[in-house]
């Protein structure tokens, strides 16, 4: 399945950063720039070659026969937004329960452009003990995948920033919508 996907990208043009993940079982993965719904359809098919087995959080409410079955075979988990239900501390528990886990997350919280990212993908990489997969997708070069390793230190605000550095230099479909 894999190299079909691979066959399917490069027919759109699209190529893969042939860094793969390595050596790591458990990590949140953030991707950015997130400006369109094509991130998800690239991503997922980039996750497929690579192998990893990719979890994102959405919202219950999409979880409806028959999508909520495409979404939970595709790696959907659902959450209730509206609920105060610790969010963070469910998260940390997929991680505790599994002896692999990657989670997706798209900081910005949005596809529109947001200075202000959602904290939530660091604090859960700093309570389950995981690391952050710092994954990218370049329109405006079509190619995308994983860029490096980061290991939270406990200063949300500087890691964070350190993070939008990085994927400051990649465009999003909508480049006006992306700036870091």
């Amino acid at each position: 399945m894999g190299k079909f996907m691979y066959w399917l990208l490069k027919l759109f043009g699209w190529k893969i950063d042939e860094r793969a993940p390595s050596g790591v079982k458990k990590a949140v993965i953030v991707v950015g720039p997130h400006t369109s719904n094509w991130d998800f359809v690239i991503g997922k098919i980039a996750f497929i070659h690579y192998g990893v087995k990719a979890r994102f959080l959405i919202k219950k409410e999409l979880f409806f026969p028959p999508m909520g079955w495409i979404l939970k075979a595709m790696g959907g988990i659902p959450i209730d937004r509206k609920a105060n239900n610790n969010f963070t501390d469910q998260a940390v528990s997929f991680f505790e329960e599994n002896d692999s886990m990657f989670m997706v997350f798209t900081p910005e919280g949005t596809r529109s452009y947001n200075p202000n990212w959602k904290k939530g993908f660091y604090y859960i990489a700093l309570n389950a003990k995981v690391p952050i997969y710092v994954a990218y997708m370049d329109y405006e070069k079509k190619i995308g995948g994983f860029h490096s390793l980061f290991e939270p230190t406990g200063k949300a605000d500087e890691d964070i920033q350190k993070i939008k550095d990085i994927l400051k230099n990649y465009k999003g479909k909508f480049p006006e919508k992306g700036i870091y």
